[in-house]
């Protein structure tokens, strides 16, 4: 059974930098998940179940092929349930609870909070609800190989957002022929929508508000730098934000299934 810890833990790296792979991430799962109500009424979004599985699971299991052997969950919204859930886990990765029980911390001020326990070195950071098809490679793996730490501060896993299923939005980001990203200008249509999967720079987060505050202030300082870069998704993302849109997700899941 992977081990759970609580977020009080004192970490114990050193700053010596760490030449190895990326293998820890931290899964935001403290979210009200109001658009898929009434389900989340007693249900954290985090514990839906698309084809089978908690969205949590998919997730987790998407972090563990990619290399991933720690992974830092927050809690908050129904925290008790999730804490059980991931507690009955028997699989990689091992994972460490961060506790946001008395005060819901965003996006930004989540993965903050929990920087004690994601060491000194690059961190991937995934949206609980992240779903997506693969394609012939891990998209994970393929995000990790793709790190260059030299170029960037921050690198996304983006889908594009005419073939992806469930999204009806104006897209996110615009990539040039390097990777760089960019906002969509107003009423404008974006070729890329942020697939929920990203690896930043603990370092960061310096200089960034106590409490609660968005992840997207970091891609806006990048942008400006220069140094949000972007990979593109191989295989289909599900966008899965409405009771709706769970059996559109699951229609295309068992599509794709191999014939027995």
């Amino acid at each position: 059974m992977p081990e759970i810890v609580k977020s009080e833990i004192v970490m114990s790296e050193t700053a010596v930098p760490d030449t190895s792979p990326i293998t820890r991430a931290f899964v935001l799962a403290a979210g009200l998940g109001k658009r898929m109500r009434p389900i989340t009424a007693t249900v954290p979004k985090p514990l839906v179940e698309v084809a089978g599985r908690a969205l949590l699971d998919h997730a987790l299991d998407r972090a563990a092929e990619g290399g991933i052997t720690k992974a830092v969950v927050n809690v908050h919204y129904l925290a008790d349930l999730i804490e059980g859930h991931v507690g009955k886990r028997r699989t990689a990765p091992e994972i460490v609870i961060s506790d946001e029980r008395d005060a819901l911390l965003e996006t930004g001020g989540g993965v903050k909070k929990a920087l004690p326990l994601l060491g000194t070195e690059p961190f991937v950071v995934f949206n609980a609800d992240s779903f997506w098809l693969e394609g012939p490679e891990s998209n994970l793996g393929r995000l990790i190989a793709a790190w260059d730490p030299e170029a960037m501060d921050i690198l996304l896993l983006v889908a594009p957002t005419a073939t992806s299923l469930g999204y009806e939005g104006g897209g996110d980001f615009v990539m040039d022929s390097s990777g760089a990203l960019e906002r969509r200008g107003e009423r404008e249509i974006a070729p890329f929508i942020y697939a929920g999967v990203a690896i930043l720079k603990p370092g960061l987060f310096a200089g960034t508000p106590e409490g609660a505050f968005s992840l997207n202030l970091l891609f806006d300082r990048a942008i400006a730098a220069r140094r949000l870069h972007g990979l593109r998704l191989d295989g289909q993302w599900l966008h899965v934000g409405t009771p709706e849109a769970i059996t559109a997700a699951e229609a295309r899941v068992k599509s794709t299934a191999p014939v027995a």
